[in-house]
């Protein structure tokens, strides 16, 4: 399916959308081939090596270590946010105003006057942190390998989002060219997924693997060591040329999912700023603390296994939905810090559009679905990771099902176990987790393609029909080929309205994200409307 595009005139991306920020397989065990740092207390996986003064900066996340740091493949929450400090992408988005910059572009990219052909040069003086040059040959490989990757059958997560484009080559030892396979209005920021990495380093699968556990990058931190048990420390790359400089010479990130021990992290002065701030401890901990809140795409969501009955009929999928009363929900577990979900997208998105299907608390219109799909009595395990927010969330959830004369019983475990063990076994059948994917990019095109473009979550995960997953895929391909905006944001509404009716995979409620920190202690940071903790240009006070 195809729309035909009007040619452009050749034109370069307005350069101050660019030059105002520019200034300013799961892993059973990730013992990274790193010097290993010993562990702190348990509760908070503390790495060695904190309280450095004004030379170091030390944080503690809501999450442990998930998956390696390939950046073609990563995606858990501390490693997407390490690979943030680490790796650079020819542009990039910052990480709090989303807005794009040039990182590793010299220059804004030019476009052909058909917008098939883009062209991007390196900036002078490039270098990964090992000392070798970055070039344009490292950029082509970068996309090719995630392009046309050694397994087809296994594509890297970060496919999907540039899969508008044919062909990565380096034009000379510093431009790389890029054609595409249509007009793609939303090409500069679209590529800042792909991060650059050596190709000596990655070369091969067995180099791959090496580099997943000890990465190298050109960005202004290097990786020195990680673990799910230890959590992660990295210190100044001192080969960096861009725009952001490190301005610590180190950085310790302890990880914990225990709520209380990050805010005894923060006020025992063992850290400057902390994630995921539990809702009831917002107000005891401003004043001497500044507390950003921020509403965010992160949702939690109920996944099914589209294929088992009776979840293959989604009346009973969308029965459960209407179940839950969102607003109690919302009070209750997360003390009113998030928004009911009337869209996959979260109301604070620019191109938020409200779906045509919205899942009010409906106990009549619950039950009425369960009996027009003939289901009675029924009784399932709800998995749900070890997210703070789902721990409170599902009870809760449990409980306005008995409403309906549905009966779950709870199971929960890390992320890790969920997606690697649990989901792809058979006797699958509902989970509720945590997502957002929104810390690679906030565009609607992004977001959708993220849960319902491809084979991993589709296919993989919540099993969706095969003619379903194919329309979607259609859906948005058509919309990535459409020049017009209005055009393309009114077939992104009957991808929104497409996956709000058949749920497969879809939120309960958006969260807001709550940061905290020690504003005597670290300067120029604000917290991120998504998950992770972003220090780029932040600095140690005293």
């Amino acid at each position: 399916m195809s729309t035909t595009v009007e040619p452009k005139e050749s034109r370069r991306f307005p350069p101050r959308r660019f030059r105002s920020l520019a200034v300013a397989s799961t892993a059973a065990t990730l013992a990274l081939g790193l010097v290993a740092c010993s562990g702190g207390p348990a509760s908070t996986n503390a790495v060695e090596g904190g309280n450095g003064g004004a030379t170091s900066i030390e944080t503690t996340l809501a999450f442990t270590l998930s998956s390696g740091f390939d950046p073609g493949n990563a995606s858990s929450a501390v490693a997407t946010a390490v690979n943030q400090h680490i790796f650079e992408g020819l542009i990039d988005l910052d990480p709090v105003t989303r807005e794009p910059y040039r990182a590793l572009a010299k220059e804004d990219p030019v476009a052909s006057p058909d917008g098939l052909t883009y062209t991007v040069a390196v900036r002078d003086g490039a270098k990964f942190s090992d000392g070798t040059p970055v070039t344009a040959e490292d950029v082509a490989w970068s996309f090719q390998r995630v392009l046309k990757p050694a397994d087809p059958k296994a594509p890297p997560l970060m496919q999907g989002f540039v899969s508008f484009i044919d062909s990565v080559t380096a034009k000379d030892a510093t431009t790389a060219e890029f054609k595409l396979k249509y007009p793609f209005a939303l090409f500069a920021q679209r590529i800042s997924v792909i991060k650059v990495v050596p190709k000596s380093k990655t070369a091969d699968p067995a180099a791959s693997k090496a580099f997943d556990t000890a990465p190298i990058g050109s960005g202004p931190f290097m990786l020195d060591s990680a673990s799910k048990e230890s959590g992660v420390k990295l210190s100044k790359n001192p080969n960096y040329s861009g725009p952001r400089p490190a301005k610590v010479e180190t950085m310790t990130w302890n990880t914990t999912s225990e709520a209380s021990a990050r805010v005894s992290d923060l006020q025992g002065g063992r850290v400057q700023a902390i994630e995921s701030v539990p809702y009831l401890n917002v107000d005891s901990l401003k004043g001497k603390y500044t507390v950003d809140v921020k509403q965010a795409f992160n949702q939690v969501f109920l996944m099914f296994n589209s294929s088992a009955a009776p979840f293959n009929d989604k009346r009973v999928r969308q029965a459960l939905h209407y179940a839950i009363d969102k607003d109690a929900v919302i009070k209750t577990a997360l003390n009113g810090y998030g928004t009911p979900a009337t869209s996959y997208l979260d109301e604070g998105n620019k191109d938020y559009q409200k779906a045509a299907t919205v899942y009010d608390h409906n106990l009549d219109k619950a039950k009425a679905l369960l009996a027009e799909a003939g289901v009675t009595n029924l009784s399932f395990q709800l998995d749900t990771t070890d997210n703070s927010a789902v721990k409170d969330i599902a009870p809760l959830v449990i409980e306005q099902w008995k409403k309906i004369g549905v009966n779950a019983t709870l199971n929960t475990v890390p992320s890790s176990a969920i997606y690697g063990d649990i989901v792809p076994k058979d006797t699958f059948r509902v989970l509720m987790a945590s997502g957002d994917p929104s810390v690679f990019g906030v565009d609607t095109d992004l977001l959708l393609r993220w849960f319902y473009y491809g084979q991993t979550w589709p296919g993989q995960r919540y099993r969706w029909d095969a003619a379903d997953r194919k329309a979607m895929a259609d859906l948005l391909d058509k919309a990535a080929q459409t020049s017009d905006e209005a055009a393309r944001k009114a077939l992104w509404k009957q991808a929104l309205d497409k996956v709000a009716d058949e749920v497969p995979l879809y939120p309960i409620l958006h969260t807001k994200v709550v940061t905290a920190y020690d504003p005597a202690k670290l300067s120029d940071f604000s917290g991120a409307a998504t998950t992770g903790l972003y220090f780029l240009g932040s600095s140690r006070k005293g």
